[in-house]
C-alpha cells in the first residue's frame, strides 16, 4: 500500500507584521521632537529680545524723565541769566557814579542826598539780585581762581605772593553755581628773576 504523502499548501507561513518597530517608531518621532525643540528655542528667543527691548525702552523713558526735570529745572534756576546780565551795568554804572565822587570833598546837601539815594539803590539792587541767586563776586586779595576771574594784567614786585589778586577792575557775579560774569582783575606777579649761569662774575 503506498502512502500517499500530500504536502500541504495550506501550512500557515509566518506572517509579517504590519506594525513598526522600535527603531521605526524612534525614527517617526524625531522629527517631531525636533521640531517641537525648535519652536521651544525660538519662543525663548523671541522672548529675550522683547525683554531686551523692554529694558531698553524703560531705560531711555527714565533717561528722557531725568532729561526734561533737569531742563526743567535749569528753566527754573537760570531762566533770568540775560536779564541778569543786562541788570549788572546797571549795578556798574550806580558804583562807577559812587566811585566819581572824591572822598575826602566838601559836597552840598543837596549832592550829598543824591549821593545817599544812589547807595540806597545800588543797595537794593544788590539784594535783589541776591534773592534771585544772583551773588557778587570781589576777589579783592584772593587767590586767583579762572573759573571765576579773568586776568587783566600781572602787577609786579607786590610784596604779595604769586597768583594773588591786588586789584579789582570789575567785580563778577555768580546765579546759582555757575559763573555769570567773571571779576577782571590785576594779579600779583614776583618779578624777581635768577640769573643765568653765564652772567656769574663771582670769582
Amino acid at each position: 500500500m503506498t502512502d500517499n504523502i500530500e504536502n500541504n499548501d495550506d501550512t500557515p507561513e509566518t506572517e509579517i507584521s504590519e506594525a513598526n518597530t522600535p527603531e521605526e517608531n524612534t525614527a517617526h518621532d524625531a522629527p517631531a521632537e525636533k521640531c517641537a525643540d525648535d519652536k521651544l528655542a525660538d519662543a525663548i528667543t523671541e522672548n529675550a529680545n522683547l525683554k531686551d527691548r523692554l529694558l531698553r525702552a524703560i531705560a531711555e523713558t527714565e533717561n528722557l524723565r531725568r532729561r526734561s526735570d533737569r531742563e526743567k529745572a535749569d528753566a527754573a534756576n537760570y531762566a533770568i541769566t540775560a536779564f541778569a546780565r543786562d541788570l549788572l551795568n546797571v549795578s556798574d554804572n550806580l558804583r562807577r557814579a559812587l566811585d566819581s565822587i572824591p572822598a575826602d570833598s566838601e559836597i552840598g546837601e543837596n549832592a550829598k542826598t543824591l549821593c545817599e539815594g544812589i547807595e540806597l539803590t545800588e543797595r537794593e539792587l544788590l539784594n535783589m539780585l541776591e534773592r534771585h541767586n544772583i551773588k557778587k563776586v570781589d576777589p579783592m586779595g584772593e587767590k586767583f581762581d579762572h573759573n571765576l576771574h579773568q586776568a587783566l594784567f600781572e602787577v609786579p614786585n607786590t610784596g604779595t605772593q604769586d597768583g594773588t589778586i591786588v586789584q579789582v577792575m570789575q567785580v563778577g557775579y555768580t546765579i546759582k553755581d555757575r559763573l555769570l560774569r567773571p571779576a577782571m582783575v590785576g594779579v600779583a606777579r614776583d618779578a624777581k628773576e635768577t640769573p643765568p649761569p653765564h652772567l656769574d662774575t663771582k670769582v
